[in-house]
């Protein structure tokens, strides 16, 4: 709506990029764009992010050989430009902090996503096949407290990244991309996990899985899906997470009415900012999926050896 409450007919999901968000006034603004692109030898992540009264620019390398993470980047308190766009514009969209830039240029259903640092540098193209669905949804808590998200997954890189001087040639044969979009106002306490995976089905079928939790609960919406072969089909109930937080490596369960999942974690990652009234921890396990999804025309999908992450976040902002 023009006044930036929610459009209460805006609630619900599609396959392809139609909301547009008004976000108006100032202090509960919430907007982002992460990427988060698998290759055979780590997992590069893109973060920008802006809320009003702090501004996120990040670039990361996890090595999986070393089991390390190298971070650059951080945050702006009280900015002034936001350099993020509705999600239906399709201008670039650009963030720096002191010598980390990142910049997000739409091309079609592509992405050009180019990030520089002191020790990491990003030039890649993320594409998408003709025709490629995402998930957008709108999670509604109160006219004043709501979500817009767009989750996507199954989608290739190419180009070239260097860390510290050594090149990693990208290509699409051998990469895997995944992008959370967010635009909305959020409670000042939020709780959520977020999961997100893709290989084969045990038929041989291309799939991706998302799915997630806690934060869409007593609302009619839920940012769960499976790709089969391209299409995407809506998970609709909301699913029961259990894992131990005492012990992040051992396996996590997703089920519901439809849905059987395990994860078993191979790496764990552990974040932590914390400045009392603002604070953000994330817990994030690397690893394999395996389980069946039943989907509303009857079919069952399988799957193993999927590989993806989970995470718990919480957070005060």
């Amino acid at each position: 709506m023009t006044n930036g409450r929610l459009n209460p007919e805006a609630v619900g999901w599609t396959r392809t990029a139609l909301h547009r968000s008004n976000l108006r006034g100032w202090g509960r603004n919430k907007r982002f764009e992460y990427w988060s692109i698998s290759v055979p030898e780590g997992i590069f992540s893109v973060n920008i992010s802006h809320h009003d009264y702090r501004a996120n620019v990040s670039v990361t390398f996890w090595n999986k050989t070393s089991n390390t993470e190298l971070r650059q980047g951080g945050n702006t308190w009280l900015p002034r430009h936001r350099g993020i766009s509705d999600p239906r514009d399709k201008a670039p969209m650009h963030a720096t902090r002191r010598d980390v830039e990142v910049t997000l240029t739409p091309v079609g259903l592509d992405t050009l996503l180019d990030a520089t640092s002191s020790r990491i540098r990003l030039s890649l193209r993320i594409e998408a096949e003709p025709g490629h669905e995402s998930m957008g949804v709108v999670v509604p808590w109160t006219e004043r407290l709501f979500q817009y998200t767009k989750k996507d997954n199954c989608l290739r890189a190419s180009g070239m990244a260097t860390v510290d001087g050594i090149e990693y040639p990208i290509t699409p044969q051998t990469s895997s991309a995944v992008h959370d979009r967010g635009r909305g106002r959020w409670p000042y306490f939020t709780f959520w996990n977020w999961g997100a995976g893709s290989g084969h089905t045990e038929d041989g079928r291309k799939i991706g899985l998302q799915v997630g939790g806690k934060w869409t609960d007593g609302t009619p919406s839920t940012e769960n899906w499976i790709r089969v072969d391209g299409r995407l089909h809506k998970i609709s109930e909301h699913l029961d997470w259990q894992y131990d937080p005492k012990n992040w490596l051992s396996p996590w369960t997703i089920t519901g009415p439809t849905t059987k999942i395990e994860f078993v974690p191979e790496h764990h990652l552990h974040h932590l900012f914390n400045r009392w009234i603002v604070m953000s921890r994330a817990d994030t396990c690397f690893g394999r999926y395996s389980g069946e999804v039943a989907l509303s025309d009857g079919g069952v999908v399988r799957f193993s050896n999927i590989a993806g992450h989970v995470e718990e976040v919480q957070r005060r902002w």
